[in-house]
């Protein structure tokens, strides 16, 4: 399982969070150096190999621009090489099930930057995660406009924007390192309804970004036109 989505990189080897080996590596820049190496202690700490992976279950966003695309990359190479399926959850999903109690709701926030928050609202019992508000993003006043009321509220975002929502909801916010997502709850999460879904096509399959990279966007400013997606894909 890997979680590349936010400036702590997140991987974890098992088939459960509860017996999964886990490491983190903190640092914005480090995931594309660490990613690979970090797999291989953790299969090595296993007694097992690269070749003996059965699946990868990764965060799809929305989050780091660059983060997600070291993480997509690992998880098709592997895919391509092993010929083993793909499950995908959003990072913001994957906050929520840190900190969520059963039948808790839960909001989860990540800074999207320019004053906006990348938001996402669930609800998880043993079984299912229940998706109230779908992940998107926000001004923290039509957020809260628009959010169900939630009894745990996670992440992390420019402090006038938390502290406008921790006031509307009356809630304490749990903030980071708490508040990071772990890999390991991927693992679970590919096991509830509602979770981590699987990949049909990893050929096509791109992460949900949430909004274009800040180079892109200068660029469609400075162009006045949207920038061409290699994929192929409607944007």
């Amino acid at each position: 399982a890997l979680d590349t989505a936010t400036d702590r990189l997140s991987v974890a080897v098992g088939s459960t969070a509860a017996g999964a080996l886990e490491e983190h590596v903190a640092g914005a820049r480090r995931h594309a150096g660490a990613l690979l190496p970090v797999l291989d202690r953790l299969l090595a700490r296993a007694g097992s190999s690269i070749e003996r992976i059965g699946g990868v279950a990764l965060s799809d966003g929305p989050g780091s621009f660059t983060g997600l695309r070291v993480g997509a990359a690992a998880a098709k190479a592997i895919a391509r090489a092993r010929a083993v399926p793909v499950w995908t959850a959003p990072s913001l999903m994957v906050r929520a099930a840190g900190v969520a109690g059963p039948g808790e709701t839960v909001l989860a926030l990540a800074d999207a930057l320019r004053g906006e928050v990348y938001a996402a609202a669930y609800r998880f019992t043993s079984a299912r995660v229940e998706t109230l508000l779908a992940a998107g993003v926000f001004r923290p006043e039509d957020l809260v406009s628009v959010a169900p009321q939630p009894d745990r509220i996670v992440g992390a975002a420019a402090p006038v924007a938390l502290d406008r929502i921790g006031r509307w909801a009356a809630r304490p916010i749990v903030g980071p390192p708490a508040a990071l997502p772990r890999a390991a709850l991927l693992l679970d999460l590919r096991l509830r309804e509602g979770g981590a879904r699987p990949v049909a096509d990893i050929e096509r399959w791109e992460p949900d970004y949430g909004r274009p990279a800040e180079a892109q966007a200068k660029w469609e400013r400075a162009h006045g036109r949207p920038l061409a997606d290699p994929s192929g894909r409607s944007r």
